[in-house]
């Protein structure tokens, strides 16, 4: 089962546990993005601790196919944004699914 996690529930959030006006919370949530948006750009590895690894990586340009009509297509170089999770994270996880069962 999919949850979508908004940001509007992650602002209620922050507004709820700390106490700051809805606009100031959706301030520190908008700059928070910010800081990770513009450190990707320039180092492409951004490390959040006990939360896990943002990088970029360059994809090449590959022959694709319309699975429809069967028809060739050259899809160009692109950058991709992976994640991999923190070993706390996945334990953290685990941890809960474990006791969930």
């Amino acid at each position: 089962m999919r949850i979508n996690l908004t940001k509007e529930e992650i602002i209620n959030s922050i507004y709820m546990q700390i106490g700051y006006s809805k606009k100031i919370s959706e301030n520190i949530l908008e700059d928070f993005f910010e800081i990770i948006f513009s450190n990707l750009k320039k180092s492409n590895k951004v490390k959040i601790a006990k939360f896990g690894t943002f990088h970029v990586r360059v994809k090449k340009s590959r022959i694709g196919r319309n699975p429809k009509t069967k028809e060739k297509k050259i899809i160009s170089q692109r950058k991709v944004i992976l994640f991999k999770a923190s070993k706390e994270l996945k334990k953290t996880i685990n941890k809960n699914y474990e006791s969930e069962t």
